[in-house]
């Protein structure tokens, strides 16, 4: 099984809005800064975040996204399958077509593997990553590596 960038970038982002957003709002701008990701990406998964009803826009000054639920009650399956990334090992998406029409010699194997992965991520939640004291670390440094970026920006000296 490969997860592509939707889904990593997806995780990643929701994560950093998890960690972030406990007492405001945050940007993408934001979010873009921290996580080295394209802003317009990050618009295209939010859009379909919002649709899943993961998170929400809150507009004005001070504005950015919040999570709709609690970081306990959005688990990392559920975020890859809202931007519409498949958790599968099988060539033939689970539909046992994989050799002329049938299943092939490897599909239950494949099949069982891809259910493995799906309950795995499906046990972990935000709140789960975020008691982690590394992912504590890592926020905290992107947090402060961005504000010195943003000061740089602002005073070239």
């Amino acid at each position: 099984m490969r997860l592509t960038t939707k889904g990593r970038y997806a995780v990643t982002a929701m994560l950093d809005l998890a960690f972030h957003s406990q007492t405001t709002p945050v940007t993408l701008t934001d979010i873009a800064a921290r996580q080295t990701i394209s802003l317009s990406y990050l618009e295209q998964l939010f859009a379909r975040l919002r649709r899943a009803g993961m998170v929400k826009g809150v507009r004005g000054p001070g504005g950015g996204y919040k999570l709709c639920r609690k970081a306990s009650d959005i688990n990392i399956a559920d975020i890859i399958a809202a931007v519409n990334e498949p958790l599968d090992s099988t060539k033939c998406r689970g539909e046992a077509n994989c050799q002329k029409d049938q299943a092939c010699l490897t599909h239950d194997l494949w099949m069982g593997l891809s259910e493995q992965i799906k309950d795995y991520l499906k046990g972990i939640s935000l709140a789960d990553l975020l008691e982690r004291n590394q992912v504590q670390e890592v926020a905290m440094r992107q947090h402060h590596d961005a504000q010195q970026a943003i000061e740089i920006y602002r005073h070239p000296d």
